[in-house]
């Protein structure tokens, strides 16, 4: 058995209510800490050979647009205070975190700060460590690779990061969801998974 997740039940899209043969659901939560915590729990409840992350994201710049799927190839643990100076991580800490189950869309690092970045000037910092913002995937992907379970993840653009993202979100989050579904779809991924 192989399991699907996601943050909560609308961003896994139709694949909420009939999950692909083989495969099961389940959400973690917002938030790496709180992904993280969860994500162990099903593991441990659950076993399955394999995970996959199914998200939403939003873009610091120009190098992707709304409604762009991606292949998370590394998940980053960052924020603006470290970014700006004005704190640090001990260096045995484990900031990158790369994805070990292979996928069909074009890989892309997402960068994962501690709470969503309301500001233009936030946004710009930020995309020096990757083109897209995500709240989850540090923690499921740690919990993962925690007990050597293959994980990857897919998103899905729905937002600029900034001031309007919050109401882009909104009205794109579902939207967004279906498309990433639609695309996974197409690419055969839950056939051949």
């Amino acid at each position: 058995m192989r399991l699907l997740l996601s943050a909560f039940a609308p961003e896994l899209g139709p694949l909420s209510a009939e999950p692909p043969a083989g495969w099961t659901t389940a959400t973690v939560g917002v938030g790496a800490v709180t992904a993280a915590a969860t994500t162990a729990r099903l593991l441990a409840e659950r076993r399955p050979e394999a995970v996959l992350f199914l998200g939403t994201c939003g873009f610091y710049d120009q190098r992707l647009a709304l409604f762009d799927c991606l292949w998370v190839s590394e998940a980053r643990a960052t924020s603006l205070e470290e970014l700006r100076g004005g704190a640090y991580r001990p260096s045995l800490e484990t900031t990158r975190w790369p994805t070990t189950l292979p996928g069909p869309l074009p890989p892309q690092a997402v960068a994962v700060p501690p709470a969503i970045t309301r500001t233009r000037e936030g946004a710009s910092l930020l995309a020096s460590v990757a083109p897209v913002e995500h709240l989850e995937l540090t923690g499921v992907l740690a919990a993962c690779q925690g007990v050597g379970v293959p994980c990857g993840a897919a998103l899905v653009v729905v937002n600029e990061v900034g001031p309007e993202a919050q109401r882009q979100w909104q009205a794109n989050h579902a939207e967004g969801s279906r498309r990433l579904v639609a695309a996974l779809r197409e690419l055969k991924y839950f056939e051949e998974a």
